[in-house]
């Protein structure tokens, strides 16, 4: 008997709570596998993420009538670390990637079936990774398969075709029949035969047409056999290979138990007159041992029900489930009440029912509910539990609540930066706008879009500059060196005004915030450091608000314990820590823009600028 490729002792792939990994963005497979999810009243997706190497980001996709938000991972490697109970991937990469992508799968710690979707895939990388599937236990269902599909649970991709052929066939819920089949178009048929004939499939597989698919006919019999809830079997196997002899000798040896009825395909080949080779890759007419005919009559002698053509099937079929009905081994199934789901735009236009994508995405609220949400939290729980300012920015900002010192630094970084006097280009613009007659966003617009390196602007980069320098362990002195060599100022760096001997009491009130509150403080120190270095030079390069707000929220986000390393870089690379500034010096410069608005009394010039103060 020809061995089974598969581990068998495992014999459940899919459930109603299977999730699973797309490689490649196919938005139409997506989508009909979420459609089948809803029909199936599944509680969750069974599409748990999109592996699209290069990429990274959200895939919108419809769960029902509501959209959703599907992660795009650039590798296996990430996917499996964000979604760890995810256990299937369904590989729809092209051949000449097939193999690496379904590698990687397999050789991932939490991915145990994957179906290969590709068809061409060399015959030795397929047989490497039926060799790597079969050494760790996992599945391989493919090369050049449909997929397959759990009644009422899991489909994979394009299996079984339109909703509507999935509700005439009943495979929004279990039925008896397990069906395995090489062809994928075949089974489609056949879900339909098994579905006019008995009560439907419980599971069914296309393995692939090729030579050498990732599991047998026989491993997915085997399944079936110990799977209670199947209570017969369908197998279409076709002419080429020798597969079927394998499930002849079982059913002799009393591996298997169950009434088994097959088929298989290509019976017409006797009619020609030289070795004729059929759509699949191992579907070749050659030896008379490979011939329709020949193992017809093999699982036939084995106790197999064949019927004498294809036409015969659905008799057979019928036949043996009336039989075993009458037994009282299959009890009568209730049909589900099922849900509608909806139709895509472009094909509600004669139907009347629209479904409309979205514009625009967002992942930080949803007012679609009987309570607004921020980052998940309702707004009736901010308002009762008495939620800070800071606390909302957080849960707005970053997706999730801050301990409590980091919620009031937040807004002591507010204060602090709230305003500059009104000789700042910022503030000099909004006034000049508001005394010019233009409205409020249009004056406040006007100040803040000086923000920049030299306005504001300097504290991420000081953040980033920095961080790099302490991360790499560079001494203070080589740091400043290294930023002279590349002609680049030190953000956060020099003022104007303060100096040494007149020092800047917002950043005296940030550092000792931080030095109180902060489990560490290791990216401030080494600014600190730094800042011994450039007083050397100059009495006025101190470190200032710019440039401490910049390291103490680095040593904030660091130390708090509540982001990855790569959520920190992504913070300083979007520009999170200048927002600071700019949602700060709004509350500023709103204040100049009203005071322009309001201001009629006499003027006068202040000494030493060229500000006019009230009288």
């Amino acid at each position: 008997m020809k061995k089974t490729t598969a581990n068998t002792a495992n014999n459940e792939l899919f459930t109603k709570k299977t999730k699973a990994f797309v490689y490649n963005l196919k938005a139409g497979p997506i989508q009909r596998m979420l459609d089948f999810d809803f029909l199936c009243c599944r509680e969750t997706p069974s599409v748990a993420g999109i592996i699209n190497p290069g990429s990274s980001g959200w895939h919108k996709a419809f769960f029902g009538k509501n959209e959703m938000l599907i992660p795009v991972f650039s590798t296996v490697a990430d996917a499996s670390k964000a979604v760890p109970d995810a256990d299937v991937m369904v590989n729809f990469a092209s051949f000449r990637s097939a193999y690496g992508s379904s590698k990687e799968a397999l050789e991932s710690r939490t991915i145990r079936t994957v179906a290969i979707i590709a068809e061409g895939m060399p015959e030795r990388e397929t047989r490497e990774l039926i060799a790597m599937a079969k050494k760790k236990g996992k599945w391989i269902i493919g090369p050049a398969t449909v997929g397959g599909i759990k009644s009422g649970c899991f489909r994979i991709g394009n299996t079984a075709g339109t909703i509507e052929n999935i509700t005439n066939c009943r495979l929004y819920r279990a039925g008896s029949v397990g069906l395995v089949s090489k062809s994928g178009g075949m089974s489609n048929e056949m879900y339909n035969v098994i579905a006019q004939n008995s009560d439907g499939v419980n599971e069914g597989i296309a393995i692939g047409g090729d030579a050498y698919p990732g599991s047998e006919l026989l491993d997915h019999i085997l399944r079936f056999e110990a799977n209670p809830d199947i209570k017969m079997m369908v197998v279409l196997g076709e002419l080429g290979g020798q597969s079927e002899y394998g499930i002849a000798e079982a059913k002799k040896s009393g591996k298997i138990t169950k009434p088994l009825i097959g088929w298989c395909i290509g019976t017409c080949s006797k009619v020609f007159p030289t070795e004729v080779q059929f759509g699949h890759a191992g579907a070749k007419s050659g030896k008379e041992k490979e011939t329709a005919d020949a193992k017809n009559k093999a699982m036939r002698d084995a106790g197999i029900i064949v019927p004498r053509s294809f036409e015969g099937l659905g008799a057979a079929i019928k036949g043996e489930f009336e039989r075993l009905r009458k037994e009282g081994k299959i009890k009568e199934i209730k049909e589900p009440e099922l849900p509608k789901v909806p139709q895509d735009y472009a094909a509600a236009l004669k139907s009347g029912t629209v479904r409309r994508s979205a514009n625009f995405m967002c992942s930080i609220s949803d007012d679609r509910g009987d309570d607004v949400l921020y980052g998940g939290v309702p707004l009736a729980e901010i308002i009762e539990k008495d939620y800070s300012v800071g606390d909302v920015i957080s849960l707005l900002w970053f997706k999730r609540k801050l301990p409590k010192y980091a919620a009031k630094y937040i807004e002591l970084c507010l204060i602090v930066a709230a305003d500059h006097g009104p000789c700042v280009s910022g503030a000099h613009n909004a006034i000049v706008a508001a005394r010019a007659g233009k409205d409020l966003v249009s004056s406040l617009a006007s100040g803040l879009l000086t923000i920049g390196p030299r306005f504001g602007g300097a504290i991420d980069d000081a953040a980033r500059y920095f961080k790099a320098g302490c991360d790499a362990g560079m001494a203070p002195e080589e740091f400043v060196e290294d930023m002279k060599k590349k002609a680049i100022r030190i953000p956060g760096i020099g003022h104007r005004i303060k100096s040494r001997d007149n020092p800047d009491k917002r950043v005296e009130f940030l550092k000792a915030y931080a030095k109180k509150h902060f489990p560490e403080t290791k990216y401030l120190d080494y600014a600190l450091a730094v800042e011994n270095v450039t007083l050397e030079k100059a009495n006025n390069l101190i470190l200032n608000v710019d440039g401490c707000i910049g390291v103490t929220f680095m040593d904030l986000l660091s130390s708090c314990k509540c982001f990855s390393k790569e959520e920190l870089e992504g913070i300083v690379e979007i520009g999170y820590l200048n927002g600071l500034f700019v949602l700060a010096r709004s509350i500023g410069l709103m204040g100049h823009i009203y005071d322009q608005k309001r201001l009629k009394s006499e003027l006068y010039r202040h000494p030493w600028d060229d500000v006019m103060f009230l009288k």
